[in-house]
């Protein structure tokens, strides 16, 4: 054996010696290689605080809606089918840029009927079913005066969100609100058929 085949293992090790050292002082690709460690959990996070958000503005949205409900029926003394048509289209604009196929409004007058309890005198709805007139309602106390004279409007908003990216996230919310409102104007605001 000559003695350059003995060096041959040394020389090899010396070698991968040397390129793992090389290997160990190289930053040219640890960028790209944190970039593909932290970007899927950076882009989940993106998606996450978005549609929490968006879901955020739409529950804030049916607040605003059940609360222009009450208002803009409170503000009347006589309330009739034109009118409150145009009560479910301003509705439907103050839920914009939201999808209305979802919302769902119950418009009510609760009067007290002299023996404390509180009953619908008249209701309406938009892609909802009217409560029923004589109906006992269970309401916060103190809302209706006692006595047969005191009344309330209560608006009552359902809006199914379904996110954006419903590719993604399978999923949809319920969210809830009702509104209670005293009449303006009259004791008990009357709902009509025609407007006069």
């Amino acid at each position: 054996m000559s003695p350059i085949d003995f060096n041959i293992p040394f020389i090899l090790a010396r070698r991968a010696a040397r390129l793992l050292k090389r290997f160990g002082a190289a930053r040219d690709g640890i960028a790209a290689v944190e970039f593909a460690l932290i970007a899927p959990v950076m882009i989940t996070m993106f998606f996450g605080v978005t549609e929490i958000s968006d879901a955020y503005t739409a529950r804030n949205k049916v607040n605003e809606v059940a609360s222009t409900a009450g208002d803009l029926v409170a503000q009347e003394k006589t309330i009739c089918d034109s009118d409150i048509s145009d009560v479910f289209s301003a509705l439907n604009s103050v839920m914009s840029p939201y999808l209305t196929a979802g919302l769902s409004v119950v418009i009510s007058s609760l009067n007290d009927d002299g023996n404390n309890q509180v009953k619908v005198a008249w209701s309406d709805a938009h892609n909802a079913d009217p409560r029923t007139v004589g109906e006992i309602v269970d309401i916060p106390s103190g809302l209706v005066t006692s006595g047969g004279s005191g009344s309330v409007i209560m608006a009552e908003v359902s809006y199914v969100y379904t996110s954006p990216a419903g590719h993604l996230f399978d999923t949809s919310v319920t969210f809830r609100d009702t509104f209670y409102l005293q009449p303006r104007k009259v004791t008990q605001i009357t709902r009509t058929t025609s407007c006069s």
